[in-house]
């Protein structure tokens, strides 16, 4: 896979880059992670991203030419055609999910557009792009750490890029149920202890606890997912019992000699 990040930052996109899965990932090829300046594709001494809106108004807007210029150029690097999904974030976007990280994680080539300043041109909504994106409901500078976070959650899910190829699978987000809770050493912290259900070695019980978490917390922490759920029978049974919990200690007889 291919995806090119276009940016008036390429210093912040390359530091995020640079980490974690997404490096290895890059670094063993499965996933290709190119950079491009939008300021090398302007025409003037200044370099020269943005401009002022015509009809007035606050803010900057992202001119037209240098994006238009940029994927053309990529358009014209590449052996992957035409193809590719043109992504630009942006707040009037589609909300960004796993769900949608799946579907994207199975194109050949994808290009990511960072949005700035009050937006772009209109017209590279309307002509040049594919797909609009947000992250959440919020304001951020530019579109650089969406960029970075739709590369992430999209590298992970390439074919060797994680240890455990059936890692995602069990994700929050990778269902409607969020994850269960995880522990690991130490067992004791300051009197924090381990759960004695995941050291008993019983693991139709470990599942089942897993199980019910999953229920309870997606129920109580996200209501929204949880009314998309179709509980099964065994489900809401489990629902309605209490945490389960490890099975007595066996008790150890001691034989003596008479």
């Amino acid at each position: 896979m291919r995806i090119d990040i276009l940016t008036v930052f390429p210093e912040m996109i390359e530091a995020g880059l640079g980490y974690s899965i997404v490096k290895r990932a890059r670094d063993r090829n499965l996933v290709e992670v190119n950079v491009v300046n939008l300021r090398d594709f302007t025409d003037d001494r200044h370099r020269t991203t943005d401009d002022v809106p015509y009809g007035g108004g606050g803010g900057m807007v992202m001119k037209i030419e240098p994006i238009g210029k940029a994927l053309a150029h990529i358009a014209a690097s590449t052996n992957l055609g035409d193809s590719a999904r043109i992504i630009l974030t942006d707040p009037r976007g589609q909300k960004f999910t796993q769900s949608v990280a799946r579907q994207w994680a199975s194109e050949q080539h994808i290009v990511l557009l960072c949005g700035h300043y009050e937006g772009v041109d209109e017209r590279v909504r309307q002509h040049l792009v594919t797909d609009e994106v947000s992250i959440g409901d919020y304001v951020l500078t530019g579109g650089e750490l969406p960029a970075l976070v739709i590369t992430d959650a999209i590298t992970r899910l390439q074919e060797g890029a994680l240890g455990d190829a059936e890692a995602t699978a069990d994700d929050s987000f990778s269902g409607v149920l969020l994850e269960y809770p995880h522990y690991t050493r130490p067992s004791d912290y300051c009197g924090y202890e381990v759960p004695d259900i995941l050291m008993c070695g019983h693991h139709a019980r470990i599942e089942r606890w897993r199980r019910w978490h999953q229920l309870r917390d997606t129920r109580e922490r996200r209501p929204d997912l949880f009314a998309q759920l179709e509980l099964t029978e065994p489900d809401r049974k489990l629902m309605n019992e209490e945490e389960p919990t490890a099975p007595p200690a066996k008790r150890i007889v001691q034989k003596t000699n008479s």
